[in-house]
Order: structure tokens, then sequence, then C-alpha cells
């Protein structure tokens, strides 16, 4: 019964109840209702007297639900076109809602709907026969509850800083040129993704990776280093990927501190883990790495480093990037 409205035929046993000096628990139990649906219909439907009565009960239930207004997108077409747009190009409700309350589109200036709206509308209005629920992140077709990943087994790294040692402005974000690295793997190949994130600015990079060795990751890493200025990275932290074994040769190099998380707690560089979710959406792990060109891969870098994000008051990576380093984007 949990969310369904009471009935009229609830209401009458309720008013026998009532009548009969049952305890609202009691009549809760009986009718299969939580304790508080029971209190909250008595407080809200009875009479002046004080008497709850079904049929008045029932008349003020009506009217309520006559009052209901629609959803705004519901009715207004523009708006509504507009979100299913953003939508279909990869912006997640967050980022819409973020967008039209900090930096709104002349196309719908004057309108605004939450983020919580939008799902709403995705799997319980009109949406739901849309399949809209497929242009998000996870594509779920119900709204789901986050479980943490499964981590990979702990690998022998020499040379290793402890994460516990990374100074705390880092994590704050308060300083730029601090990365975090990870890798994508494919089910279907041995090629792979490499991909970097800047945590001040959110920027991401990614780098194809004909195999996932430690060679081909740190070459993949340095050319990223070169073309976006070695006087940005201060730092990357890691996890405990074998990938990730000759980070001390970049440090050396480039004259960068090197981190790396604690065993089985790949969540403390939770920055581009997330970034790893937003790429999954162009390349499921059913995708073959082997047939992806570089062109498609900084395709999808590009249109997730173009879209606003919260943390950065719904400015884009690559605009903060521009405003921190006083450059273009390479």
């Amino acid at each position: 019964m949990r969310g369904q409205p009471v009935t009229f035929y609830e209401r009458e046993k309720i008013e026998m109840f009532v009548r009969g000096k049952w305890s609202l628990r009691h009549i809760a139990k009986s009718l299969y209702r939580d304790h508080s649906v029971i209190v909250r219909e008595v407080e809200r439907n009875k009479d002046a007297d004080g008497v709850y009565r079904c049929r008045s009960a029932q008349e003020r239930a009506d009217k309520r639900m006559s009052r209901v207004q629609k959803k705004i997108l519901d009715v207004n077409d523009v708006l509504r076109n507009w979100v299913i747009q953003k939508m279909k190009i990869g912006w997640s409700p967050q980022k819409i809602a973020g967008k039209l309350k900090n930096h709104p589109d002349s196309q719908v200036a004057g309108s605004y709907v939450c983020h919580e709206t939008i799902y709403q509308y995705i799997y319980e209005g009109d949406g739901r026969f849309m399949g809209l629920y497929q242009y998000l992140v996870r594509k779920h077709k119900k709204r789901q509850r986050k479980f943490a990943r499964k981590q990979r087994k702990e690998r022998g790294i020499q040379f290793m800083t402890p994460i516990a040692q990374r100074p705390k402005e880092i994590h704050k974000r308060v300083e730029f040129g601090h990365w975090e690295s990870d890798s994508i793997v494919s089910r279907e190949s041995k090629p792979a993704l490499n991909v970097m994130r800047e945590l001040k600015s959110h920027r991401i990079l990614i780098s194809y990776l004909p195999n996932m060795t430690a060679e081909m990751t740190e070459d993949a890493m340095r050319t990223q280093i070169e073309k976006e200025g070695q006087e940005y990275v201060k730092t990357i932290t890691f996890d405990r990927g074998s990938e990730g074994v000759n980070h001390f040769k970049l440090r050396l190099d480039y004259n960068i501190d090197t981190y790396h998380c604690d065993p089985y707690c790949s969540w403390q560089k939770g920055a581009v883990e997330n970034s790893n979710g937003l790429i999954r959406r162009f390349f499921p792990k059913y995708t073959d790495f082997s047939l992806i060109t570089p062109q498609e891969i900084y395709v999808v870098q590009e249109r997730l480093n173009n879209q606003p994000r919260k943390a950065l008051g719904y400015k884009t990576p690559n605009e903060v990037w521009r405003e921190l380093t006083g450059g273009v984007v390479h």
C-alpha cells in the first residue's frame, strides 16, 4: 500500500474504527498502512467539530487533488524540448538545472526546473514512455541505490608514497595542477584507455592504450603532460593497479609528486572514478577499443569538458582551465 492514496473504503473503515475508540496505531495495523498515514488522514480531514467522517474526508481529498497543478515539464513545451535536447547530448539533470539557474540559455530565459523534477519526469511522468532513462549516465530503468564497486587486488609498487601523506589542500581542490589517473578496460579487447582528471578545473584527458601495460600508460601520460604543459602538473594520484608502477619515472623526469590510494580504496581518487562513469556512457563495458579511433576518443573528451559542472558554478571545465592557465585548450 506504500505510496497509494487512501481510498473511500478505507475512510469508511477509519470512521468506524475511530467511533469504536480504536487507537490510530491499531487502525493502521488493521488496514496495513503506516501509522503516519492514518494520523495524517485523520488530522487533515476531520470536520470542524473534531469528528472524522468518511464522506466529508473524501470531499476534502478530492478537492485537494483537483487543485494539484501539472509539472512544469508537462505544460512548458519549449522548456521540455530544451531539457530533452540537453539530455540527448549527455547533460545530467543536475547540469541542466544548474545551467538554467546560473547561466540561462536565451531560448528558455525566465524558465527554471530543478533536477529532482527532471528525474520525476523521467521515471514517473511522460518521460517513462519516451525512454529518457537511456540518456542518463547509468541508464537504469528504475532509480537505483549506489553500491561500492569491486576493487582490484593489491599489487606491490616501488617508491610509493601513500595517499595519507598527500597534502590536505589537494583534497580540498583549492590549488590548480593536481591530477588523478585511472584506466578503463574493455571486456572485448586488450586495448584500454588512460584517464587523467585535474581536480580544480575538472578537465579530463583520455588516452588510447594499445595494451594496458605500465610502459604504455607511462608513454600516454608523458604525451598528455607535455601537451598540456608540464607547469600545470604538480601531483598525480594513482590506485594500486600495475599499470601505474612506473610512476617514479614521471616523478623524476617532470619533478612532480605521485601518491597512491590505500589497498581496495580507489574511492580515495573519486574525481577520476566519476569521470570513468561519464566516459562509460559513450564506451560501455562491451566496447571493443581496438575499433575506436583517436578522433572518437577526442570527441568524447571534449564533449565532457564542455559540459557545465555544479562544482564549478555551472561553468565548463574548459572555461575554468582557460581562466586558470590564461591560455587555450589543446
